[in-house]
C-alpha cells in the first residue's frame, strides 16, 4: 500500500465517524427503559452504549467473517494485506474517534478517563498502520474482540434497564465469559507472544509492541473487574450500593 492510499484512507475514517454520529442521534429514537429514563445522568450512557453495541457487532462479526475467508493472512501476521483489512480499520478508527468525542464532548472524561486512554492507543495504533501498511492483519486479530464485545455490552445494558429476567443475565453471563476467553484472551495472547518473539523492537514494531503490553495490562483488570462482580460478588470491595451512573465501563 502507497502513499496514494492516505487521502483515501483520511476519507475513510473522516465517513466512519460521520456515520457513528448519525447513528449516535438515531439512537435518541431509541424507547429507553424506564429506570434509564428515572436517571437523566444516565440518557447518555444509554445511547453510548447502544452505538458501541452497533460497532461491535459490525467490526466484530467483519473480522472474524475476513479471517475466516482468507485465513492465509494469519501466516504474514507483519506484511499480510487485504482491502477488507484495510477498510475495517478506517471504520473502527472513526468510530474510536467519535466514541472519544462523544465522551469529552458530553462531559464524562473523568468517569471514563480509561475509556480515553484505550481509544488514543487504537487510534495512534491504527493510524500508523493504515499509513505504512504493515500489521493490518494484527490489527484484524485484535478486533476480533469486539465479538466478545457484543455480549459485554449487553450485559451492561441489562444492568442498566433492570430487566425483570433474572435468566436472561444468568445466561448472558456465560456466554460473556466464553466469549471474552475465546475473543479476547486468546487473541491478546497469541499477539504478545508473536510480537515478543518475532517482532523487531524499534520504530513502528516498538511502539505497537508497548501499545499491546499497556492492552494486556487493561484486559487483565478488566477480566479480574468482571469476575469479580459476576462470580465472586463477595470479593468485591467498596462497591455496596455503587450505581452505573458513575461508571461508564463495561465492567461494573
Amino acid at each position: 500500500m502507497g502513499p496514494g492510499w492516505r487521502a483515501p484512507s483520511a476519507a475513510l475514517v473522516g465517513g466512519s465517524v460521520a456515520v457513528f454520529g448519525a447513528l449516535r442521534r438515531a439512537a435518541l429514537a431509541v424507547p429507553q427503559p424506564a429506570a434509564v429514563r428515572s436517571r437523566p445522568s444516565r440518557a447518555w450512557r444509554w445511547r453510548n452504549l447502544l452505538v458501541s453495541f452497533a460497532h461491535s457487532v459490525l467490526a466484530g462479526l467483519w473480522a472474524f467473517f475476513s479471517l475466516w475467508h482468507s485465513p492465509e493472512l494469519l501466516s504474514d501476521i507483519q506484511d499480510g494485506y487485504s482491502v477488507s483489512g484495510h477498510l475495517l480499520v478506517c471504520f473502527s478508527s472513526g468510530y474510536f474517534i467519535h466514541d472519544s468525542l462523544d465522551i469529552i464532548f458530553n462531559h464524562q472524561s473523568r468517569s471514563s478517563w480509561e475509556y480515553l486512554v484505550h481509544h488514543a492507543m487504537a487510534i495512534s495504533a491504527f493510524v500508523s498502520l493504515i499509513i505504512t501498511g504493515r500489521f493490518l492483519v494484527a490489527a484484524m486479530l485484535l478486533l476480533l474482540v469486539e465479538v466478545s464485545n457484543i455480549f459485554l455490552t449487553v450485559r451492561m445494558l441489562l444492568k442498566m434497564s433492570n430487566v425483570p429476567s433474572p435468566a436472561l443475565y444468568e445466561a448472558n453471563k456465560y456466554v460473556n465469559l466464553v466469549m471474552y476467553f475465546i475473543f479476547r484472551l486468546a487473541p491478546q495472547s497469541y499477539l504478545t507472544w508473536y510480537f515478543l518473539r518475532y517482532v523487531e523492537v524499534q520504530g513502528q514494531g516498538a511502539f505497537l509492541t508497548i501499545n499491546l503490553l499497556l492492552l494486556d495490562a487493561m484486559i487483565l483488570m478488566y477480566f479480574s473487574r468482571l469476575l469479580r462482580s459476576d462470580f465472586f460478588p463477595s470479593l468485591r470491595k467498596g462497591s455496596a450500593g455503587r450505581d452505573v451512573d458513575g461508571e461508564k465501563f463495561l465492567i461494573d
